[in-house]
């Protein structure tokens, strides 16, 4: 194992030297204290199969829906032809907006009834996206579904199964999962670039009021102007509410939280990158310690994720963090760190960090390399620059895009996309049970190939 890992991380040597030489910093690309910061530019080229026009629909209108819909209208060949929303605010906003030839109801089967309705993109609060990507597969459509999958771990089977059952494309909203970033990276680490996986950790920082879930309430939020009876059909019964409508994140009967809106990203991203299936063990601890608004969700989460070995990937650990109360605001990342070094990642950026080397003319130091069975000469001759980041160009479109161009490429060629519902379910299950852990203060257990709850790793 040890002389095929070896293997690899020597050819992305020669690799990596290959595609660097243009740089034209010689030999001081090798140096122990080299200051030069070489990068590679990552484009994408994308091929488009202009066979047909695609029309679609949105079914769930607010900021993510509205984001979505133009991302994939920017997609050639893409045409949106109705809106679904309980709020009638945003279906006269959608027809300012995108036309007034544009259908729009407030019932979402009457938008799946409609024959000239190719694929829909459901970003509705978490609780409706399980019936609704069923109902709509089940309709004939192709189904961009917002992330997490699932509001509950009890409802991924039904929405694999409807996939599988009616052969609909299905792809879920982890925007990222498609970008230049996480291909960049998958192939670094699938070369041995940062030496045998041992750990990975990500983090999300916001503070500002609309960044943490305090959405604006239109003045003329009432029973009369959204269908608040049809909203809570699927939940717990209660009066009208509307911050529970257009603040839903806040609260555990529609949303799911820190761990379902941004953990899951991160998860995604790390499976695409890994080739993992997912962790066996969750912990997450936290609190709310600030945003005392009446939600029901902690603005401070801490989440500690086990991921066993496999064929793809060596055992590992995962910390993620997210904080609503962070004065830096705006920070993100996703780091995977090995035994050669490590990798910042983003959906446009990778940040290859390789460990340090040095020489040394100490005699018993150099013994004890020796008695060690450390090459410390030929380690020196083979490390590639301390640092080297692949950026994408001023052109890129960004991971938005490419996963609406993964989507709708597979809609025509009757292809894959990159996040099915087997992988959406895996990537929302941990975030779920990190939910789990929070509110039980206990660790959870997860069989990742199995899909299942398990009592113990």
């Amino acid at each position: 194992m040890k002389e095929k890992q070896e293997s690899s991380r020597r050819s992305f040597i020669r690799k990596l030297t290959t595609t660097t030489a243009a740089v034209a910093v010689g030999n001081s690309l090798f140096a122990s204290q080299s200051t030069v910061k070489p990068f590679a530019i990552l484009k994408r080229q994308l091929g488009y199969e202009l066979n047909d026009q695609i029309n679609i629909a949105l079914i769930g209108a607010g900021g993510m829906g509205n984001s979505d819909t133009d991302t994939a209208l920017k997609v050639p060949g893409v045409k949106l032809v109705a809106v679904c929303d309980l709020y009638d605010g945003r279906l006269k906003d959608a027809k300012a907006k995108y036309g007034a030839d544009i259908f729009t109801t407030r019932v979402y089967k009457e938008i799946l009834n409609r024959k000239d309705i190719d694929a829909v993109i459901i970003a509705t609060p978490d609780h409706w996206h399980q019936q609704i990507s069923v109902d709509a597969m089940h309709a004939g459509k192709h189904v961009y579904c917002e992330k997490p999958m699932v509001h509950a771990i009890t409802e991924g089977p039904a929405v694999i199964k409807a996939q599988q059952e009616t052969g609909k494309i299905f792809q879920v909203g982890s925007q990222g999962v498609s970008s230049l970033g996480n291909e960049k990276a998958h192939e670094l680490l699938k070369s041995g670039a940062i030496g045998q996986l041992n750990y990975a950790e990500g983090f999300w920082a916001r503070r500002e009021p609309l960044e943490v879930w305090q959405y604006p309430i239109p003045v003329d939020a009432s029973p009369q102007t959204l269908d608040w009876e049809t909203y809570i059909s699927n939940t717990k019964k209660r009066p009208f509410d509307e911050k529970r409508f257009f603040r839903w994140r806040n609260y555990t009967d529609y949303g799911t939280g820190m761990a379902g809106d941004l953990f899951v990203h991160l998860f995604s991203s790390l499976h695409f990158i890994t080739d993992s299936m997912g962790p066996n063990k969750i912990y997450a601890s936290g609190g709310l310690r600030f945003w005392n608004d009446g939600r029901e969700v902690p603005d401070v989460l801490l989440g500690t994720f086990d991921y066993g070995k496999t064929q793809a990937h060596p055992a590992f650990n995962l910390s993620l963090r997210c904080n609503f109360v962070d004065g830096t605001s705006g920070t993100t990342y996703l780091k995977l760190v090995g035994s050669e070094g490590s990798m910042d990642i983003t959906w446009d950026k990778v940040t290859l960090k390789r460990n340090k080397t040095f020489a040394s003319d100490d005699p018993f130091y150099l013994d004890k390399l020796k008695k060690a069975g450390v090459g410390y000469a030929e380690r020196k001759k083979m490390l590639p620059p301390e640092e080297i980041t692949y950026d994408a160009d001023k052109g890129y479109m960004g991971g938005p895009y490419d996963h609406m161009v993964n989507f709708f490429t597979a809609i025509r060629n009757n292809g894959k996309v990159t996040e099915d519902a087997v992988f959406g379910y895996r990537a929302a299950a941990p975030a779920l049970l990190c939910n789990d852990s929070y509110y039980n203060n206990s660790p959870m257990f997860w069989d990742p190939e199995k899909m299942q709850v398990s009592k113990k790793s």
